[in-house]
């Protein structure tokens, strides 16, 4: 008799094929071995910047007994937050539209529980971010996919409105894009909020946007962004520092109210932002973090090195007749395998070269490239992603 709970053994389900690459595949067996060049997920392969290990020391030396007390979201970072957020993406964040959390994570599940009831559904768009589906069955709602358009992968605002029915409660949209590297502009993002808006009336009730942007400030050849949370007033924002910090490990992000949102309608999630984040588990960043918020937010991984990185990859892989759709933003290249997807992956790997397959996002011709890989991983692996199979 099985003693595990429905949610639970349906999270592991739908995050089987990248637990099983992570621990057990060819990849599980070498992660970690310094002779390999690792392009599979977005870790760090060269020192913290500086100014991170700065930033968290100085943090770290208490100045009064209470530096150390349980810390909710606390009132100095969301003032600092609302100030420099709401100045970024254009919108007038009050300090109480700031829930500060352990990450993306804590602030995606913690939108999930303030949203969605069980039996609820959620659209993402896919190829997708893998952990959006195990999340959403662990909070018992049903994930519903819409493919994104091929070959540049656009929104495909015509799909979204078709799969919106009566228990639809959220959309996703993750901007820059995850694999893909895509920023959807403003016009596509006001066809969306057209219709989600059509949709909540056709329903009659109201479809809320989660946009995750934990790319955001990952972009290339000084390409602009536009937060969904200024087109569609029913907009929550997650943000991870993780990203521009290349630090995943020192848990630090937000989940922001679009303060063009209805006063009532954001006064009622606000109400219940703490006992929701305390529910969750506690689901707050830890007291240094949240003191080194002034001391993070102008810190960026090197843009520059990523984008050279880009370009001697994508060039490489032009060359062995891999389609390369050239990434906006993130720090990811999404490449589409010139032959045999299997057969290719095992040649690289046998070099050492380990990119993330497609299959892991439930797009199998393809594959995704980490840009965050050393300088001497991309030397190293040149030869071997530019040859012809």
């Amino acid at each position: 008799m099985a003693i595990v709970s429905r949610r639970a053994a349906a999270a592991d389900r739908a995050f089987e094929a990248v637990k099983s690459f992570y621990f057990s595949s060819r990849y599980g067996e070498r992660r970690g071995d310094a002779t390999i060049a690792d392009f599979t997920f977005g870790n760090p392969h060269e020192m913290p910047l500086d100014g991170l290990v700065a930033a968290i020391r100085e943090a770290a030396v208490p100045l009064d007994e209470n530096w150390f007390a349980y810390k909710s979201s606390e009132e100095a970072p969301q003032a600092f937050l609302a100030e420099t957020v709401g100045r970024e993406l254009g919108l007038p964040l009050e300090p109480s539209d700031v829930a500060l959390t352990a990450g993306a994570f804590g602030a995606i599940s913690l939108a999930f529980r303030l949203l969605l009831d069980a039996r609820d559904e959620a659209i993402f768009n896919a190829p997708a971010w893998f952990c959006y589906e195990p999340m959403l069955l662990a909070a018992d709602a049903v994930p519903r996919e819409v493919a994104l358009r091929a070959p540049r992968f656009d929104l495909d605002l015509e799909a979204i409105e078709a799969a919106i029915g009566p228990n639809t409660r959220l959309v996703i949209v993750n901007t820059p894009h995850n694999p893909t590297g895509r920023i959807y502009g403003r016009a596509e993002l006001a066809g969306l909020a057209e219709v989600l808006e059509r949709a909540s009336r056709r329903i009659g009730r109201r479809v809320f946007l989660l946009s995750d942007e934990p790319y955001r400030r990952i972009r290339f050849d000084g390409r602009a962004f536009t937060s969904p949370a200024a087109v569609y007033p029913w907009t929550l924002v997650s943000y991870s520092y993780g990203k521009v910090l290349l630090a995943p490990g020192q848990r630090l992000g937000y989940l922001a109210l679009s303060p063009l949102m209805p006063a009532s309608d954001r006064q009622q999630l606000r109400d219940v932002m703490f006992a929701s984040q305390m529910a969750l588990g506690w689901c707050f960043p830890n007291a240094v973090m949240q003191y080194a918020v002034p001391q993070l937010e102008p810190l960026s991984i090197d843009v520059t090195a990523l984008a050279r990185r880009r370009d001697a990859l994508s060039e490489a892989l032009g060359r062995a007749g891999h389609g390369v759709l050239p990434p906006e933003g993130t720090f990811y290249l999404w490449a589409r395998w010139s032959g045999d997807p299997v057969r290719q992956w095992e040649a690289l790997a046998d070099e050492g070269v380990f990119v993330m397959p497609g299959t892991l996002m439930k797009q199998p011709d393809y594959f995704r490239i980490s840009l965050t890989a050393s300088d001497a991983m991309v030397a190293q692996a040149l030869p071997y992603l530019a040859r012809r199979a």
